[in-house]
C-alpha cells in the first residue's frame, strides 16, 4: 500500500492509492494480463523443480511432493536365513519396484507392487510395510529421517494414483448410458448455478461501478484542503472501500470456481445414483421373486400332501434315525443335488405316503406286531389318535378367573456406560446386571411353564397303546419350546431357599411346585403332580458358554414323566438353547440338538432332531424330526413339525433298505398313512409384543395369590417392581437382595466353621432332598413331602427369610 499506481488511460483518468486495484473500464485487461503473467510463472515454477528432480542424488534426495520418480537404497526382508537385504527401490507411476542392483533397471526387475490398492504402514522408528492383496513388503530404511522421506513419497505417490484411477473411471463413465430424465435434471442445475453465477457477476459489476465512483469522490475531497485529521479519517474511508471490491472479486471468483468443480463432478454422482437405484431395483425384484417362491411352495405343500416326500439322517446309534422333510423329491435319484451339512454322516431314510388302504393291509407283515392291531385302528377314533388340545367343556372351564394382561413394557433405552460405570473396581461376581435384561419371571416361573400343554400328558393317559403314548409325550417335549421363540429377555435368577407353587387342581388337576436347591451352580427342582394319572419331576442345572457372538445355554439333568396306570416311566434331557447377536444385532433364539426319550418300562424309543438354523440350509426353520421305535429298533411313527408351531405324526406301514449311490450308504425307505396333528401352538394374547411376549399362562405365573409360601417367586419385591414399570426401583431392590443373599452365606460359612468346628456344609433344601435315582444313576433331588401340607395349616415358619 501507499504505492501510487500508473494513471489509467480511461475516461476520468482515476489514481488509485492502493495497489493493484483497477478501475471499472480496465478491469477486463489487466485481469488477462495478471492470468497470462502467472501461467508464465507457474510454467517456469515446474521447469525449476523438474531441474532440480533431475539433479538431486536419488538415494538421499527429499522427495518432492508432485515429483514422478524417486529412487533409493532401502533394505528389504526375504527370509528367516538371510534377513533384511540391501536392494534398490524405484517409485514411479504409482508403481513400486525393486532391483539388487542399479544395474538391473535395465533388464531384470524383482518385483513391483501398486500403491494404489496398497496399505502403508509404519511398525517403529525405521520399518514401512507395504500390503496390497496377499503381497506384503518389509522394508527398512537406514535412518529415521531416510525413513519419513520414503513415507512421504509413497504416500503422495498413493495419493496421486488413486486421483488417476477415479480420473479414468470418470472417464470410462462417459460411456455409460444414464436415463434422459437424470440428464435432463443434472443439466438443469447446471443452468440454474450458471444463472445465478451471471446474478452475482452483475451484482459485482454494480459494486465495481459504484466503488470506482466512491473512490473518485474520496480522491477529489483528499485533493482539497483539509485539516489533518480529515485527510487521515479520507484515507482510512478510501481502504476499506478498496477492500470491499476484493472481497467482491474474491466472492465472484470462488462461486466461479464451485460452478466449474459441480460441472467436473456431475458425472461421478450421476454414476454412483445410478449404481444405487440399480441396486434397489434387483433387491426389489429379488425380494419379490422369494415371496411368490415362498407362496408357491407353500400351496403346494397344503394341495399336494399325498406326493409330500420327507428325508432324514440316522443318528450315529445303531437303533435311532430321525426324520428329515424334503418337499421337492418323490425318490432318491436326485440326492447328490442336495447339499447336506458336514455332520451327516450316517444314513438316511425317505418316507412316502401312502394312498392305497389295501397296500396298507398287503404291508402290515412287514411291521413288528408291538404296535398292536391293524393300521386301519389308526383311523378309529380313540382318545389318543384324535387332534390334541381337545377337552370337553367341563375339564377346560376356569373356576377362578385368571388375569389376561399385564403393565405394558416400559420404553427404556439402555445405556451401557451406566452399567460399566457401576463396575469399575467391583469383582466380577459381585457386579449386578440390570433388570434392563430381564423379564418379570424367575427361572422357577419359566421352568413352570413347561406344563403349558399338560393336556397332551392327560391324553396319553389315557392311551392303552405305548407306541401312541411316545408320540403324545413327544410332542410334550417339543412344546416347551413354542414359547421361547420370541422370549429373548433373561429370567431372574431363584435366591437360593426361593420357592414357586402352581396349583391348578380345581382347573386342570395339577399342581406344581420349583425350588431353587443349589446357586453356584444354579439348580433348580421340580415336582408335579396330576390328578389324572401322571407325575412329573426333574432337576435342572443350566450350564452357559459365551463364545463371543452366541450364548450357549446347557440345561443339564433329566426328566422324568410316568404314568401311573400302565406304569410307564419316560425320561429325557433338553436340547442346547443358542442366544444370538449377544453383542451387536438383534437377539434371536435358536434350539439345536437331539433329545432320546425311553420308556425304561417297554424299552421303545423316541429320538428327536433339532436342526440348527443355517442361511445355506432349504428346509423349514426350526424343524423337529423323529421317529419311535419299538424294543427291537423298529420304527412304527415319523414325527415332524416345528418347535415353535406344532407337531404331527404319521404311521408306518411298510419299511424296505436299499443303497444309496453315494459313499454306499444304507437308506431306509418308510411308507406312512397321511400326518395327524398332534400339538398345534396357542396364539399369542392381544397385545404380547408390549408385554415381553408373555403366552396366556406366562401372564398368570406372577399373579398375586393368598397363601403361598413366604419363600414364593411371587412375593420377590425386585420382579414385583419391574413388572409395574419402576425399572429404577427394582435395580436397587435387586442388588439389596443379591447382597443379602451373600452375607447369608458368609454367616452360614462361619458359623460352621467356627462354632461347631466343623466343615462347611452344603444348604439343605427345604422341601427336596438328594436320592440315587435307581433308573438313570445319578444323584438328584426329588420331593421329599411336606409342602402341600404345610399350606393348608398356613406353617411356614421353618422357611428362610430370603426378601
Amino acid at each position: 500500500m501507499g504505492r501510487v499506481a500508473a494513471p489509467c488511460s480511461g475516461p476520468g483518468r482515476i489514481v488509485s492509492f492502493l495497489t493493484a486495484v483497477p478501475c471499472l473500464s480496465c478491469k477486463q485487461q489487466r485481469r488477462r494480463r495478471h492470468q497470462s503473467a502467472a501461467a508464465e510463472r507457474g510454467t517456469r515454477r515446474r521447469m525449476s523443480e523438474q531441474g532440480k528432480s533431475a539433479a538431486s542424488t536419488p538415494s538421499s534426495g527429499t522427495p518432492v511432493p508432485g515429483s514422478d520418480t524417486y529412487k533409493g537404497w532401502l533394505f528389504k526382508w526375504t527370509n528367516y536365513i538371510k534377513g533384511y537385504q540391501r536392494r534398490w527401490f524405484v517409485l514411479s507411476n504409482g508403481l513400486l519396484s525393486y532391483y539388487r542392483t542399479q544395474a538391473e533397471m535395465a533388464h531384470t526387475c524383482r518385483g513391483t507392487i501398486n500403491l494404489a490398492t496398497a496399505h502403508i504402514d509404519t511398525e517403529d522408528a525405521c520399518n514401512i510395510v507395504l500390503s496390497s492383496g496377499g503381497r506384503t513388503y518389509h522394508l527398512k530404511a537406514s535412518t529415521e529421517v531416510e525413513r519419513q522421506r520414503w513415507v512421504t513419497a509413497l504416500e503422495l505417490a498413493k495419493a496421486k494414483a488413486i486421483r488417476m484411477m477415479n480420473d479414468q473411471s470418470d472417464d470410462s463413465a462417459d460411456e455409460e448410458p444414464t436415463s434422459q430424465s437424470d440428464h435432463s435434471e443434472i443439466q438443469g442445475t447446471l443452468k440454474t448455478l450458471a444463472s445465478k453465477l451471471d446474478d452475482l457477476s452483475t451484482c459485482n459489476d454494480l459494486i465495481a461501478k459504484h466503488g470506482a465512483a466512491l473512490q473518485r469522490s474520496l480522491s477529489e475531497l483528499e485533493a482539497l484542503r483539509v485539516p489533518l485529521e480529515g485527510g487521515e479519517k479520507i484515507k482510512a474511508v478510501n481502504e476499506r472501500a478498496t477492500l470491499f471490491r476484493i472481497t467482491s472479486n474474491a466472492m465472484i471468483n470462488a462461486c466461479r470456481d464451485f460452478l466449474d468443480l459441480a460441472e467436473s463432478h456431475s458425472r461421478r454422482w450421476q454414476r454412483v445414483l445410478q449404481h444405487e437405484r440399480e441396486q434397489r431395483t434387483h433387491l426389489e425384484e429379488t425380494i419379490e421373486q422369494l415371496a411368490k417362491q415362498h407362496n408357491s411352495l407353500e400351496r403346494a405343500w397344503r394341495e399336494a400332501p399325498a406326493h409330500a416326500v420327507n428325508t432324514t439322517d440316522k443318528p450315529t446309534t445303531d437303533k435311532g434315525v430321525s426324520e428329515r422333510p424334503r418337499k421337492e423329491e418323490a425318490s432318491d435319484e436326485d440326492e447328490d443335488t442336495e447339499y447336506f451339512d458336514a455332520m451327516e454322516e450316517s444314513p438316511a431314510f425317505i418316507t412316502v405316503t401312502a394312498t392305497d388302504p389295501s397296500q396298507h393291509r398287503r404291508s402290515q407283515s412287514n411291521l413288528s406286531g408291538a404296535s398292536g392291531g391293524h393300521p386301519s385302528e389308526w383311523n378309529q377314533d380313540d382318545n389318543c389318535s384324535v387332534s390334541s388340545n381337545d377337552f370337553s367343556g367341563k375339564e377346560v372351564q376356569p373356576h377362578k378367573k385368571r388375569r389376561s394382561n399385564i403393565p405394558e413394557k416400559p420404553n427404556y433405552s439402555l445405556n451401557l456406560w451406566s452399567i460399566m460405570k457401576n463396575c469399575i473396581g467391583k469383582e466380577l461376581s459381585k457386579i449386578p446386571m440390570p433388570v434392563n435384561f430381564n423379564e418379570p419371571l424367575s427361572m422357577l416361573q419359566r421352568l413352570t411353564e413347561d406344563l403349558e400343554y399338560h393336556e397332551l400328558l392327560d391324553k396319553a393317559a389315557r392311551c392303552e397303546n405305548s407306541l401312541e403314548q411316545m408320540c403324545l409325550v413327544a410332542a410334550f417335549s417339543v412344546s416347551s419350546y413354542s414359547t421361547t421363540v420370541h422370549r429373548t429377555a433373561k429370567p431372574f435368577n431363584p435366591l437360593l431357599g426361593e420357592t414357586y407353587e402352581l396349583d391348578r387342581r380345581e382347573e386342570f388337576g395339577y399342581h406344581s411346585l420349583c425350588e431353587q436347591v443349589s446357586h453356584h451352580p444354579p439348580a433348580a427342582a421340580h415336582h408335579v403332580m396330576s390328578q389324572r394319572g401322571w407325575t412329573l419331576w426333574q432337576e435342572i442345572t443350566i450350564a452357559s458358554k459365551f463364545r463371543g457372538k452366541y450364548l450357549s445355554i446347557m440345561p443339564l439333568g433329566a426328566i422324568h414323566l410316568e404314568f401311573h396306570a400302565s406304569g410307564n416311566h419316560y425320561v429325557w434331557r433338553k436340547v442346547t438353547s443358542t442366544v444370538h447377536n449377544i453383542i451387536v444385532g438383534k437377539l434371536w433364539i435358536d434350539q439345536s440338538g437331539d433329545i432320546d426319550i425311553v420308556n425304561h418300562r417297554t424299552k421303545e424309543t423316541c429320538q428327536l432332531k433339532f436342526s440348527p438354523y443355517s442361511y445355506f440350509s432349504r428346509e423349514v426353520p426350526r424343524k423337529v424330526t423323529g421317529v419311535v421305535m419299538d424294543s427291537d429298533g423298529q420304527g412304527h411313527y415319523i414325527l415332524s413339525g416345528t418347535w415353535d408351531d406344532k407337531m404331527e405324526s404319521a404311521k408306518i406301514v411298510q419299511s424296505s433298505t436299499r443303497n444309496s449311490s453315494s459313499e454306499g450308504k444304507q437308506k431306509t425307505v418308510y411308507q406312512t398313512l397321511p400326518p395327524k396333528l398332534l400339538w398345534k401352538k396357542y396364539p399369542l394374547p392381544e397385545n404380547a409384543e408390549n408385554m415381553y411376549c408373555f403366552s396366556s399362562l406366562a401372564l398368570t405365573l406372577n399373579e398375586e395369590e393368598e397363601g403361598v409360601c413366604v419363600t414364593d417367586s411371587r412375593l420377590r419385591p425386585d420382579q414385583r417392581l419391574m413388572e409395574a414399570g419402576r425399572w429404577d426401583e427394582a435395580n436397587a431392590e435387586k442388588q439389596r437382595l443379591e447382597e443379602k443373599q451373600r452375607a447369608t452365606r458368609r454367616r452360614r460359612e462361619a458359623s460352621m466353621a467356627i462354632d461347631d468346628g466343623l466343615e462347611f456344609e452344603c444348604y439343605k433344601p427345604m422341601w427336596f432332598h438328594q436320592r440315587m435315582d435307581e433308573t438313570t444313576g445319578d444323584l438328584t433331588f426329588v420331593y421329599k413331602g411336606g409342602y402341600w401340607e404345610a399350606k393348608e395349616r398356613q406353617n411356614w415358619n421353618e422357611c428362610p427369610n430370603i426378601f
